[in-house]
């Protein structure tokens, strides 16, 4: 019974490292999701409450990423703190539009920020690349975390 959620938990994992790539699916919340489903298979055999509760602290983890390389990536191309949150009020937009909007609304919300701020459209779009600049700097970084879950996820299984 265990191999029959192993295999569902290799599933949710590919589908989350997926959606962290494409933002279509919840990334690291389906990687989570996957240790629960072999865990109700397997009898959370070796899995303890510490494993899920640092599981979870890297899921949240990479929700913070989401936020702080964007706002890396607009002060680092020089933008004001209104662009800081238009990018991040960008990228929670962007998840009612599917995988453009949220590519898309982070740098939409930074360039509208600091053009509301500056009045400047080069600058703003500058400011608006760096967001873009910070969202693939923070994907790559949650590729990172979520390869860390599921090693931690395999180490403690085996």
């Amino acid at each position: 019974m265990p191999t029959v959620g192993l295999v569902l938990a290799v599933i949710f994992f590919l589908a989350g490292l997926a959606g962290t790539i494409l933002p279509v699916l919840p990334g690291a919340p389906l990687i989570l999701a996957g240790m629960a489903v072999y865990g109700l298979f397997a009898g959370f055999e070796n899995l303890t409450i510490c494993f899920f509760l640092g599981q979870t602290a890297a899921v949240g983890l990479t929700f913070l990423v989401d936020y702080l390389a964007n706002a890396w990536g607009v002060s680092r191309y020089g933008g004001s703190r209104t662009a800081i949150w238009g990018g991040a009020l960008g990228l929670l937009a962007g998840l009612f539009f599917g995988p453009a909007g949220i590519i898309l609304g982070p740098f939409l919300g930074a360039f509208a920020g600091e053009f509301f701020a500056s009045r400047r459209y080069r600058h703003a779009v500058r400011v608006g690349i760096g967001s873009l600049l910070g969202f693939l700097g923070g994907t790559l970084i949650k590729l990172g975390i979520e390869t860390a879950m599921i090693t931690w996820f395999f180490l403690t299984v085996f």
